[in-house]
């Protein structure tokens, strides 16, 4: 029985890891995709007030 515990627990731990990388990746991608969005947002930002200024001026 000892053995087959062993096997057992082995299989669990083996599961657990898999579960806890599989969770720590997910929640890495999703930073990295907010991160995208956020500098996104930001070079969005900067093009339309160049964009405002550039035409501002030519009036």
């Amino acid at each position: 029985m000892s053995n087959q515990n062993n096997k057992r627990n082995s299989k669990n731990v083996s599961e657990n890891i898999k579960d806890t990388a599989g969770a720590v990746f997910h929640s890495v991608h999703e930073g990295l995709e907010a991160t995208e969005n956020a500098a996104m947002n930001a070079v969005d930002a900067t093009a339309n007030a160049i964009n405002n200024l550039t035409n501002n001026n030519k009036h």
